[in-house]
């Protein structure tokens, strides 16, 4: 009985996409395909080709037609043929400049961090340590999450996440966070943005109170739904809640402002909360890295006070990596059903894989792990930075140190936009305090820096230190 090509690219080789076009019939057609893939970059050197069966079968052409083609590339220098490792892309063909090799194996570790174009030194905030992504750990729990996932999580996912994931959350947040929830009122979403897509303009609409300093992105995402923002004033006690009027919701950043630093003060937390019962609005709460705290006593969530009121947003993008595009709301009773109205009967963002092992990965201790082992780490990076910057450039304050990823720089009047412009020159990533802030808030700001220290790799942090050194203004 002839074999079916299902068994045989079931049983042996790896997928190669050639198309056999051109004269001088399927073996100097199968010729030039393959130097075409190599010449243009797409079969990358050391790529391993599939064996002459699997390739045939693959193609619908006698074996021996792929020998012969494979034969005269080798006997080209095309291909390398060695017993025990099979057809190789030989490894001094180089592709055309501008080509990108594929694969890891044709890059160096640094190449595989995505690097925006002229940085050598990386301080922007808003990333951990990739190096530091705990593999094994996570490996471990991917694997026992599929071996006892039942049939059912591989069919259309529920939107309002995995049950396991939510179970796993409504303990940790908990005990960790302070949060009031069960499962039922967690869905899980892709992180902060995800989730201010699912929120507005459907479930809330505006006006929206936000901080004087946040992230453009938010507030960009939010003018596309036709959301107007309105800025509070913030001090060093948090933002300034008693200046919140008719608006509908507000969305803070309580356990550690982003970016100036420093947690809301206990008594405007209670303030936002009685403003939210008086006004019958939400509060949104961004608990971006409230697990990475230094000195001082760890801050509850602020929906621990009303869980009514509060809308708590969290997501693994700090504390494990943002390629896991994980995140989960804990809403308010009344907010579930019209979020999972938008969501849609399927979930469409989140991997339900992904949910299961974060689930395990959370169950089994692993998250508690990491998060103190980065804890001890980032406290390290943040210890060098303010030694450095004591030592080197004493007249420049540090603030916003006592949590989070980054710290933010206060220079003397006037000073910021050289220095930022002076960093970039030199290959150095960060941000400018200016970039943060609301276009609508008060004129008057200070200049700063917002440093992230999370973000290189422990081998060059040493030497990021001494590059952003250099280009502070002198006292």
């Amino acid at each position: 009985m002839a074999e079916s090509w299902v068994n045989s690219a079931e049983r042996i080789g790896s997928d190669l996409h050639v198309e056999l076009t051109g004269p001088g019939g399927r073996r100097a057609a199968l010729i030039r395909a393959l130097r075409e893939a190599v010449r243009g970059g797409r079969l990358a050197p050391g790529t391993r080709l599939p064996p002459y069966r699997s390739l045939a079968a693959d193609l619908g052409i006698a074996r021996n037609t792929v020998a012969d083609a494979y034969a005269e590339l080798v006997a080209e220098g095309w291909l390398t043929a060695r017993q025990g490792s099979g057809t190789r892309v030989a490894a001094g063909v180089a592709p055309p400049p501008g080509a990108r090799p594929r694969g890891d194996a044709a890059r160096g570790p640094e190449e595989n961090a995505p690097r925006a174009p002229g940085i050598r030194h990386d301080l922007r905030q808003g990333t951990p340590d990739a190096s530091s992504f705990p593999r094994a750990a996570w490996l471990a729990s991917y694997r026992r999450a599929l071996q006892r996932a039942p049939h059912a999580a591989f069919g259309p996912g529920d939107p309002a996440g995995r049950p396991e994931l939510r179970e796993a959350l409504a303990e940790y947040l908990a005990r960790a966070r302070g949060v009031r929830a069960d499962p039922g009122r967690i869905v899980v979403c892709s992180g902060f943005a995800h989730a201010l897509r699912l929120l507005f303009p459907r479930v809330l609409r505006g006006p929206l109170a936000v901080e004087a300093y946040g992230l453009g992105f938010h507030r960009d995402l939010l003018a596309a739904a036709s959301v107007r923002t309105v800025p509070l004033p913030l001090d060093e006690d948090g933002a300034r809640v008693e200046a919140l009027g008719r608006e509908r919701a507000v969305l803070l950043t309580p356990a550690h402002q982003f970016p100036t630093g420093g947690p809301l003060h206990p008594e405007r937390r209670a303030a936002v909360i009685d403003w939210a019962r008086g006004r019958d609005g939400l509060v949104l709460e961004d608990d971006y890295d409230g697990e990475f705290r230094y000195d001082r006593k760890p801050v509850g969530a602020l929906q621990g006070l009303d869980p009514e009121r509060v809308v708590h947003v969290g997501s693994v993008s700090k504390s494990l990596s943002p390629a896991l595009r994980l995140g989960w709301m804990v809403l308010p009773a009344r907010c579930v059903s019209a979020v999972l109205e938008v969501k849609g009967e399927r979930e469409a963002w989140a991997s339900v894989p992904d949910q299961l092992a974060l689930a395990d990965f959370i169950a089994s201790g692993s998250y508690d792990r990491h998060v103190r082992r980065m804890r001890q780490r980032y406290r390290g990076r943040r210890d060098r930075l303010v030694a450095a910057l004591a030592q080197r450039a004493p007249h420049v304050g540090v603030t916003g140190v006592a949590a989070g990823l980054h710290a933010v720089l206060r220079l003397p009047p006037g000073t910021e936009g050289a220095v930022v412009e002076a960093a970039a020159r030199r290959g150095i990533g960060l941000d400018g305090l200016a970039r943060f802030r609301h276009p609508q808030a008060a004129t008057s700001a200070p200049d700063g820096l917002v440093v992230g220290y999370a973000t290189p790799a422990e081998h060059a942090y040493g030497s990021a230190l001494e590059a952003l050194c250099a280009v502070l203004p002198p006292e």
